[in-house]
């Protein structure tokens, strides 16, 4: 019914439906789900072996003290909690934080926003194409459509399991100017494939030769090796580029989802410069979002300033890769199971792997026997359990044996 008097102006019909988040889609059919045995293995969060996703005991202390002390909730600027910011540097960047006074940050909404922030800087620097390997993390190449940089994409993972470092290298090679590239800092989602000391030892030659712009994204650090041992490779790379973006989210390794914990950082060759940029972040943050959430990044800032809470938080941490160390042990020792060899998830890192099935074995693993998975082939390792893991297995077998229909 149109408004009698005024001029129609028809815009929202011009909308093309788009397609439903297919996790989203996933979500409601495990709730569905009536099976007291269903396996979600779709939802990205760490759960522990009773399938719980916790609130960290270091958040829950440091949190209180937010709520006994904090004196303010009033607006921060648009670089957020630099507290936080400066405390998570030494982590990420190691003694020498800020690397000679070449690296400045600010706080983000998640490592999506960081990641968003780090793209659209780029672009406004002049980026035109961004050289990313696939498969990756879905959101990825949507903020890349989103601000129209082109996705020029390479082959991450080989068959095997292994990091395909001749296809990284090749397209690093290939780039032209004004173009960057997009690694994951460790525990690659969705491939838990990570690259080793000497894989990252060419590809920062590589950059260093071609100078092509490197954008690091750190969404698990913790969850691999170890906190030094997974900012390794970052590291390297930082020591031999005059200039970089790192995005990094405290989501998960310190339990912050719904939080939407993140930081970004720019590293560049001298202080104008970095001034400048950082200048030109901060406009663009105060466009997209104005201020990031403060409460999680005060408690792991409260955390990280806190040498009791540092070493509970530690210790969950690592509580956190032991359990899934313990879970793709038994899954690669499982070896070949139906066409699937598992072997290759014993030596992945990170919540992720995707295993090598058809979208019709997705869907009879959720039919028969109430395993949840992307269509992808993608699961969270940290959804099997040391009381589910057997069924798992057998259930990998039965799918993708000679004997199954799910082809």
């Amino acid at each position: 019914m149109r408004c009698r008097g005024m001029r129609a102006f028809m815009m929202l019909d011009r909308l093309d439906p788009q397609s439903p988040d297919a996790l989203l889609a996933l979500i409601k059919m495990y709730a569905a789900d009536n099976r007291s045995d269903k396996i979600d293995l779709g939802v990205g969060v760490y759960r522990t072996d009773e399938g719980d996703t916790p609130v960290f005991d270091a958040i829950k202390r440091a949190e209180q003290q937010l709520v006994d002390e904090q004196p303010s909730k009033s607006y921060l600027g648009p670089e957020g909690d630099m507290g936080f910011v400066n405390a998570l540097m030494p982590y990420i960047f190691g003694e020498d934080a800020t690397m000679g006074g070449r690296i400045a940050g600010m706080q983000t909404p998640g490592g999506t926003g960081a990641v968003r922030l780090a793209v659209a800087l780029g672009q406004k620097a002049g980026m035109t194409k961004l050289h990313m390997g696939t498969p990756s993390w879905p959101n990825h190449a949507q903020i890349l459509s989103d601000i129209a940089m082109e996705m020029a994409p390479f082959e991450h993972a080989n068959a095997d399991g292994t990091a395909n470092v001749g296809a990284v290298l090749a397209a690093i090679r290939a780039a032209g100017p004004n173009e960057g590239i997009l690694l994951h800092g460790c525990c690659h989602n969705p491939t838990g494939v990570d690259y080793s000391d000497e894989d990252w030892a060419a590809i920062c030659d590589a950059i260093a030769e071609t100078g092509i712009f490197p954008i690091i994204d750190t969404a698990y650090h913790g969850l691999g090796h170890g906190l030094d041992e997974d900012v390794a490779g970052l590291r390297s790379v930082l020591a031999k580029v005059p200039e970089a973006f790192i995005a990094y989210s405290c989501d998960k390794n310190f339990g912050m989802y719904r939080d939407r914990v993140g930081a970004f950082y720019i590293l560049a060759n001298v202080q104008e410069t970095l001034d400048t940029a950082f200048s030109n972040a901060n406009a663009l943050a105060r466009a997209s979002w104005s201020m990031p959430p403060d409460h999680g990044a005060a408690a792991v800032r409260l955390i990280l300033r806190d040498s009791k809470l540092t070493q509970i938080w530690q210790d969950e941490l690592s509580e956190m890769r032991g359990r899934m160390a313990q879970v793709r042990v038994k899954l690669g020792e499982a070896g070949m199971q139906g066409s699937v060899d598992m072997t290759p998830l014993g030596s992945q890192k990170g919540l992720f792997s995707v295993l090598p099935v058809s979208k019709d074995q997705v869907a009879q693993l959720r039919s028969d026997h109430g395993i949840y998975m992307a269509g992808s082939g993608r699961i969270n390792i940290a959804g099997l359990t040391m009381g589910n893991i057997d069924k798992f297995i057998s259930a990998i077998a039965e799918v993708t044996g000679p004997d199954s229909d799910g082809a």
